[in-house]
C-alpha cells in the first residue's frame, strides 16, 4: 500500500511599490525634542530647528553641520536671498541671525524683556517676532538698522501666543485654542494695521498647527486641526475662497502647510499615516500624495524649495528630515510583474511598462535596476531601456535563494517626475530529486525503491510528504500515494504490483526554499515461473 500525507509551503509573494521620486530622502535627525521645531530653506542648505540645536543639511537632507550654542531654537525664517536665517531663541530670549555661507551667528537680538521669542515671520527687511512667557504679543524689527527699536504690534484681541506668517504686506496672527482666530494685519506702512478678524466661532475652527501667507500676500493658507481641510482666504476681504480637501473627515488632521515660491502649489502634511499632499492653488485639484516611510509629519515643518518639499517626521521617539523632489511634475507610472517560481542559477524573466501622464508614448528610456538578494547584498543589473510603447523586459539569474527584491526606476526628465517600482518574491534553491530501483522484479515478491530530495547551495528538505504517481503502460491506470523522507536525507518504499510495465513518478511541488523537481523510474514485474 502507498500513503501518507502530503505537505506543501508556497514561496511567492508579489508586491508593487508606490510611486516616489528618485531623490526622496528620509535623515535621521536624532531624538525628538520636547518642544516646537521649523524649517526653512536659505540657498543651498536646509535649516532645522531642534530646541537644543539647529542643524544643517544640503539639498538631498545630508547632514552638514550643526550650532550647539543655541537654547531654545524655535522658530525659523530666511531672508529672500538665501543669506541669512532668523532663529528664536526662546531659551535664551534672542534672536540669532546666522550667516548661511558659514553656518555661524553673525549678531544676536536681544529681546529677553519681551519674554521668550518663538515664531518668526519677515516682510522685506521687517521681522515679525511672536513671544510669550508670561507677556505675549508680536514685535517689529526693522533689520536694516543695526540697533532697531522693537515696536509691538497691538495684540490686545489674542487670547493666546499666536503663530505668526507673512508676506507681501500681509501678516496673520493665529490663535492655537479652541475656538481659534485669525488676525490679519496690513503692514505696507510704517505701523501695521488690523484689516480684520477671521473668527474661530463662526467657521468652527480649533487647533491651528500652522498657517502660511502665498508670496504676493493676497492669501491665507490655514491649518486647522478641525475642520479637517486646509482653507485658503482672500488676505483683503477675509473671505474662505477654498478648502483643500483630503477624503472624508478624520481621514489624517491638517498639521503642517507650505507654499511653493511662485504661489502656485500647497503643500499639506497630515497625521494618521495620510502624509503630504500637493494641490494646485487655483483649481483645489489634488496634484500628489506620499506617506513618509514612517512616522507622521510634526506639526509647522514644511517647506518649499524649487520643486521639492522638506518636512519634518516623527517616529520611534526620533525625528527625520524628509524630502520629497520634483513633487510639483506631473507623475509618471512604472510597473513591474515577475512569474513565480524563481530558482537559483536558473535565468527567469520580468516585465513592466513606463506610462507617462498625457499618455504619448515614452520611447526609448533608460532604466536603473537593482536587486537585493536574499543574502542581504544590493547590486545594480545591466541598465534596461524602455521600448518605444514603453514596455520593458529584464532577464536576471538569482545569485543567492531567499527573500529577493527587484527595483526598477526611472530617473524622470525635467518634464515628468521620476517613478519606482518593486517586485519582492521568495527565490528558491535548485531542488534534486533521485528515484532507484531494480528494472526488473517478479510479480509476488516485496519491490523496493529508494532515492533522496537534495538541495544545491542550502540544507535538504526534511520530514517532508513527495507525492508520487504509479502509472501501468498497458492500461494507463494510476494510483497516487505520498512518500516519506525523513532527517536522513534518503527515503525507500516498497509496493507489490501485479504483472505489468510500471513508471514511478515522484514530484516534489518545492517549498519556502527549494523549488520543483521530479524523478522517474521504470520496472517490468513478470509473472511467477511455472
Amino acid at each position: 500500500m502507498i500513503g501518507g500525507v502530503l505537505a506543501l509551503a508556497a514561496g511567492l509573494v508579489v508586491a508593487v511599490a508606490p510611486t516616489a521620486a528618485a531623490d526622496d530622502t528620509l535623515t535621521d535627525l536624532g531624538p525628538v525634542p520636547s518642544n516646537r521645531n521649523d524649517i526653512v530653506v536659505a540657498g543651498d542648505k536646509v535649516v532645522v530647528s531642534l530646541d537644543d540645536r539647529i542643524v544643517f543639511t544640503d539639498r538631498k537632507g545630508e547632514v552638514e553641520e550643526t550650532i550647539t550654542d543655541v537654547s531654545g531654537a524655535h522658530g525659523l525664517i530666511a531672508t529672500a536671498d538665501g543669506t541669512r536665517v532668523y532663529a528664536a531663541l526662546s531659551g535664551s530670549g534672542e534672536v540669532a541671525e546666522i550667516d548661511i555661507a558659514t553656518r555661524e551667528i553673525a549678531r544676536r537680538i536681544n529681546l529677553s524683556d519681551y519674554g521668550c521669542p518663538y515664531d518668526l515671520a519677515l516682510t522685506g527687511d521687517r521681522l515679525w517676532v511672536a513671544y510669550s512667557c508670561g507677556e505675549r504679543g508680536v514685535l517689529g524689527l526693522d533689520l536694516s538698522t543695526p540697533e532697531s527699536e522693537p515696536v509691538n504690534v497691538d495684540t490686545s484681541l489674542l487670547k493666546a501666543g499666536p503663530l505668526i506668517a507673512a508676506a507681501g504686506d500681509t501678516l496673520v496672527l493665529g490663535e492655537t485654542l479652541s475656538p481659534a482666530d485669525l488676525f490679519v494685519y496690513d503692514v505696507s506702512g510704517a505701523a501695521p494695521v488690523l484689516r480684520g478678524e477671521i473668527d474661530g466661532h463662526a467657521h468652527d475652527h480649533h487647533g491651528l498647527d500652522d498657517v502660511a501667507v502665498t508670496p504676493d500676500g493676497s492669501y491665507i493658507i490655514s491649518a486647522f486641526t478641525l475642520p479637517d481641510a486646509f482653507s485658503m482666504w482672500d488676505a483683503v476681504t477675509l473671505t474662505k475662497v477654498r478648502d483643500y480637501q483630503k477624503g472624508p473627515e478624520a481621514e489624517g488632521y491638517p498639521r503642517s502647510v507650505a507654499i511653493s515660491p511662485d504661489g502656485a502649489y500647497i503643500a499639506g502634511g497630515r497625521t494618521l499615516g495620510f502624509g503630504m499632499t500637493v494641490y494646485d492653488r487655483a483649481s483645489g485639484a489634488e496634484l500628489f500624495t506620499a506617506n513618509p516611510p514612517k512616522g507622521e509629519v510634526a506639526r509647522g515643518s514644511s517647506a518649499y524649495a524649487g520643486r521639492d518639499i522638506y518636512s519634518l517626521v516623527q517616529a520611534d521617539e526620533r525625528i527625520y528630515l524628509w524630502r520629497l523632489h520634483d513633487v510639483t511634475l506631473p507623475e509618471s507610472s512604472l510597473t513591474l510583474t515577475a512569474e513565480p517560481g524563481a530558482t537559483v542559477h536558473v535565468p527567469f524573466t520580468m516585465t513592466g511598462r513606463l506610462t507617462f501622464p498625457d499618455g504619448t508614448a515614452p520611447g526609448a528610456q533608460p532604466l536603473i535596476v537593482t536587486r537585493t538578494a536574499g543574502d542581504g547584498t544590493t547590486e545594480t543589473l545591466p541598465g534596461v531601456t524602455t521600448a518605444e510603447d514603453g514596455t520593458y523586459t529584464i532577464n536576471d539569474t538569482p545569485p543567492a535563494g531567499g527573500q529577493t527584491t527587484y527595483t526598477v526606476l526611472w530617473d524622470g526628465d525635467g518634464k515628468r517626475r521620476w517613478s519606482k517600482a518593486s517586485v519582492t518574491m521568495m527565490v528558491r534553491y535548485q531542488a534534486v530529486l533521485t528515484l532507484n530501483g531494480p528494472a526488473t522484479a517478479v510479480a509476488g515478491t516485496t519491490l523496493l525503491l529508494w532515492g533522496s530530495l537534495e538541495a544545491v547551495g542550502t540544507d535538504r528538505p526534511e520530514n517532508v510528504w513527495i507525492p508520487m504517481e504509479r502509472t501501468r503502460k498497458s492500461d494507463g491506470q494510476t494510483v497516487t500515494g505520498n512518500i516519506y523522507q525523513g532527517g536522513i536525507g534518503t527515503f525507500t518504499f516498497r509496493d507489490s504490483p501485479e504483472p505489468g510495465e510500471y513508471t514511478y513518478t515522484l514530484r516534489w511541488p518545492g517549498d519556502s526554499r527549494t523549488g520543483p523537481a521530479e524523478a522517474s523510474h521504470t520496472v517490468i514485474i513478470e509473472a511467477p515461473a511455472g
